[in-house]
């Protein structure tokens, strides 16, 4: 078996170069800083619930409502995974605590 070695080339937003871009003068391929939160399960609604669990415990931390794109379900039959993989992707600040920073008199502590 021979070994190919596939060189992309990507532009400064991490896109394959010869990627079809949208022509309209409005359109776009948006470079937005969102990350995954995975929660796996073998039973849906038990990753569904803890989903929504931490989701309420991170809005209360955050003090608003946490900015998410997307829910993504998929799922893993391989033998010994958890079946089902759902993803929150989350805006990054909000993970960071990006929003706590910017409250004025912000008079929580981190530790």
């Amino acid at each position: 078996m021979t070994q190919h070695a596939t060189r992309l080339e990507l532009d400064d937003l991490g896109l394959a170069a010869g990627l079809p871009r949208p022509t309209g003068a409005h359109d776009r391929v948006e470079d937005v800083p969102y990350r995954a939160v995975e929660f796996r399960d073998d039973e849906l609604p038990a990753a569904l619930e803890r989903c929504a669990a931490w989701l309420r415990e991170a809005e209360s931390w955050l003090g608003e409502p946490l900015d998410i794109l997307a829910i993504h379900l998929d799922y893993d039959n391989t033998q010994g995974s958890p079946y089902f993989n759902l993803k929150a992707l989350c805006n990054e600040e909000d993970l960071a605590g990006a929003p706590l920073a910017r409250q004025d008199g912000d008079t929580r502590q981190t530790g």
